[in-house]
C-alpha cells in the first residue's frame, strides 16, 4: 500500500538542523526564571540510560552527563536501567519525582515505537514526560552484500515483487527502528519480504555480511567500514541529505521512495509537570554540551548528527514519529514477541 503523505514529518525533520543553532542562543534562554536559587542545590541528578552499557545511547550520555555536572556545579550520574527494549527505564523515570533530579537520556524506540506494540505500559511516552532537547539522531543505510545481484533499490524491490516473500532482510530484533524501516519499505511499495529478528544488530549485521539474508537497514557507524572495505554495498541512505563519507549513494528519496526519511534520534526527557524553570536550564546547559570539541568529536565516531535545539521541538518530533510508526505497526499487523 502507498504510504500517506500526511504521517510522514519532513517539515518537522527540515526545521531540526537549521533552528538548533539559532535555538541554543534563543532569548528565552536568558530570562530570570532560569535563575532557580534552589535548583540543583548540589543535589545528585540521576541520567537513567534505559538500555546496556556501551551502545551509542549510554556513551554520548555519559559523555554530556559529564559536561553538564561540571556547568551546573554537582555530581549527574549514569544508571542503567536496561530491559523490555528501553521501557523499564522509561518506565521508572515516569514515575519519578518531577522536580529535576531524574532525567531520562533514550531514544526513538521506548517513546515513539514500543508502545504501540508491546499493549499497554506503566507509563505514557507523551503526557508522562516533559520534552527537554534533542541529543541527536542516527541515519541508516540499506545494504546488501557484494554477493547479492542488487545494485540499487529498484533492483532490490522488482526482485521482491517477482517472488513475494523469497526475499529475507535482518533486524536487530522485533520492535526495532531497523525491522519498522523494512516494514515501511513493503507498505511503499507493495512488496513483500521476510523479516529475520536477531538479538542485537551486530549479529543481523554479520549474516548480512555473509549473504545469509538479503538486506539490512544498518546505522551508519556499523554499517560505513563495511561499506568503504567493498564488504557490504550500500543502495540508499534514510537520511535527507546524502552523507559526506558515502557522496555517491543516493538517499532513499533520490531511489524512488519520497518522504522515506528515517533517522534514530537520542533525546533527554524528564518526568512530567517537572519545573518550565528546570526544563529550559536543563535544555540550556546540555545545548552548549553538545557543542564541545570532545563531544563533537565522539558523535562524529559514533556516526551521530547532533542537532540540540529547544523542547517543543523534541516534542513535535516525538508525536510525529509516534503517530508514523504507529500506523506502520497498525497497517502492517506487527506484534512484540
Amino acid at each position: 500500500m502507498k504510504t500517506p503523505k500526511s504521517f510522514l514529518p519532513n517539515p518537522v525533520r527540515r526545521q531540526l538542523v537549521a533552528a538548533a543553532g539559532a535555538a541554543c542562543l534563543s532569548p528565552w534562554l536568558a530570562q530570570p526564571a532560569l535563575a532557580q536559587s534552589d535548583w540543583p542545590a548540589g543535589k545528585v541528578i540521576t541520567w537513567v540510560v534505559p538500555y546496556p552499557p556501551g551502545g551509542s545511547t549510554d556513551v554520548l550520555g555519559r559523555n554530556v552527563a559529564q559536561r553538564i555536572s561540571q556547568t551546573l556545579a554537582t555530581n549527574v550520574i549514569v544508571d542503567n536501567k536496561a530491559g523490555a527494549t528501553g521501557t523499564i527505564g522509561a518506565a521508572f523515570v515516569a514515575k519519578a519525582a518531577p522536580d529535576g533530579y531524574t532525567l531520562l537520556g533514550t531514544s526513538i524506540g521506548p517513546q515513539a515505537i514500543a508502545p504501540h506494540l508491546m499493549g499497554p505500559l506503566p507509563y505514557d511516552p507523551i503526557a508522562g514526560f516533559e520534552p527537554v532537547v534533542i541529543l541527536g539522531t542516527i541515519p541508516h543505510m540499506l545494504v546488501v552484500a557484494p554477493s547479492q545481484p542488487f545494485k540499487t533499490v529498484a533492483d532490490l524491490v522488482a526482485a521482491a515483487k517477482a517472488q513475494p516473500g523469497a526475499l529475507a532482510f535482518a533486524s536487530g530484533g522485533n520492535g526495532t527502528i531497523l525491522q519498522m524501516q523494512g516494514e515501511l519499505l513493503q507498505q511503499q511499495t507493495g512488496a513483500r519480504f521476510i523479516h529475520v529478528p536477531y538479538k542485537g544488530d551486530t549479529p543481523a549485521l554479520q549474516d548480512t555480511l555473509a549473504g545469509q539474508v538479503q538486506f539490512m537497514f544498518a546505522p551508519v557507524a556499523a554499517a560505513l567500514p563495511h561499506v568503504q572495505a567493498g564488504k557490504l554495498r550500500a543502495l540508499a541512505v534514510t537520511s535527507a541529505q546524502r552523507l559526506k563519507a558515502l557522496p555517491d549513494v543516493p538517499t532513499m528519496g533520490e531511489a524512488g521512495l519520497r518522504d522515506f526519511v528515517v533517522e534514530q534520534w537520542q533525546a533527554v526527557f524528564v518526568p512530567a509537570k517537572t519545573p518550565a524553570a528546570i526544563v529550559q536550564r536543563l535544555n540550556q546547559e546540555i545545548n552548549q554540551a553538545l557543542k564541545d570539541p570532545a563531544v563533537v568529536a565522539l558523535a562524529e565516531r559514533l556516526g551521530v548528527t547532533l542537532v540540540g535545539g529547544t523542547p517543543q521541538q523534541l516534542g513535535e518530533l516525538q508525536k510525529a514519529d509516534s503517530a508514523k510508526w504507529a500506523k506502520v505497526i497498525r497497517d502492517g499487523g506487527i506484534k512484540a514477541e
